[in-house]
């Protein structure tokens, strides 16, 4: 399956999670479990005895699963503690040498609270488990495009030919640009960034101070992108994070300082608008930061090689 491909499978995929509330969420998560782990046994609701608070488990590896699928996460995170609270206590009951235990939630890619957070690793210490934690829509797609082709077809369903399909763009760089877009000016935790010393590097490759100034006004909308990467799987971090360096690898062959810095921006827009190249210059302050776009000094990398 090529990135194309992933990225149509990946829609898919969401698209059913983000429908799924309840059992239709419970089924996706046993479907890829089942897959992914030879050990997995989903526990089906029987009769009055119910399931017995254990949705499905790995009996070798005492590895237990809880699934929870409410509508709307953020408007439920008092029920969410509290139902993660008594069902671990119900499972402890009823069954025997939990060394793990993961309340797998449909957060619909939006996380949990610190709350949750904090609820969870309680469980963990006071019952001297190994490990214990949330599993959230991210963390499912990852499980998921860990297996074979067959396998993710199988649970994303059959993905159009692409090149059947061309009036539709399912390009990873645009599906950030217009998340990017559509996020208001955030004004009340600017005061607290700490920009980065990008002057050696700026020198380095002969970038003006007007293009530092781009970089960090970017640079002060980056943790909205961050948030938005954590919160998908790890393939939108590395898809995109490829993508950016491909563009740079390719349009540094041609241009070079200021020219090479808007080669970039203007292969990366969807369009010449200035709302488009704003965004995709929050996501070029991220990959200058990491390096994956345009050269570090000699003396850069040996610093960061002593650290």
């Amino acid at each position: 399956m090529n990135t194309q491909e992933k990225m149509l499978a990946r829609h898919l995929v969401q698209n059913k999670i983000l429908k799924a509330d309840g059992q239709s969420f419970e089924d996706i998560f046993t479907a890829i479990m089942n897959y992914a782990e030879d050990d997995f046994r989903s526990i089906k609701p029987w009769g009055n005895i119910g399931d017995r608070k254990n949705d499905g488990y790995i009996k070798t590896k005492g590895v237990y699963y809880q699934v929870y699928a409410p509508e709307d996460i953020r408007k439920s995170y008092t029920d969410t503690i509290n139902k993660l609270k008594t069902d671990f206590d119900a499972l402890k009951l009823q069954w025997n040498h939990i060394k793990e235990f993961y309340f797998v939630v449909n957060d619909k890619y939006k996380g949990v609270n610190a709350d949750c957070e904090q609820a969870i690793q309680n469980i963990k210490e006071k019952h001297n488990l190994n490990a214990a934690g949330f599993l959230t829509a991210k963390d499912i797609e990852n499980i998921l495009f860990e297996l074979d082709d067959d396998q993710i077809l199988l649970i994303s369903g059959n993905i159009p030919d692409p090149a059947s399909i061309a009036m539709l763009d399912y390009s990873i760089l645009n599906e950030v640009i217009s998340h990017i877009m559509k996020l208001p000016l955030d004004k009340g935790d600017i005061a607290k960034v700490i920009l980065p010393d990008f002057d050696k590097k700026l020198k380095f490759n002969n970038l003006s101070k007007p293009i530092e100034c781009l970089l960090n006004n970017g640079y002060f909308q980056l943790h909205s992108l961050n948030e938005y990467l954590a919160n998908n799987s790890n393939f939108l971090a590395d898809s995109l994070r490829d993508k950016m360096n491909d563009i740079y690898t390719h349009e540094k062959a041609e241009s070079k300082g200021d020219d090479l810095f808007w080669a970039i921006v203007n292969c990366a827009s969807p369009k010449a608008e200035k709302m488009y190249q704003t965004s995709v210059i929050v996501i070029m302050s991220k990959y200058f930061e990491t390096c994956d776009i345009f050269e570090e000094s000699h003396d850069i990398q040996q610093s960061k090689i002593k650290k």
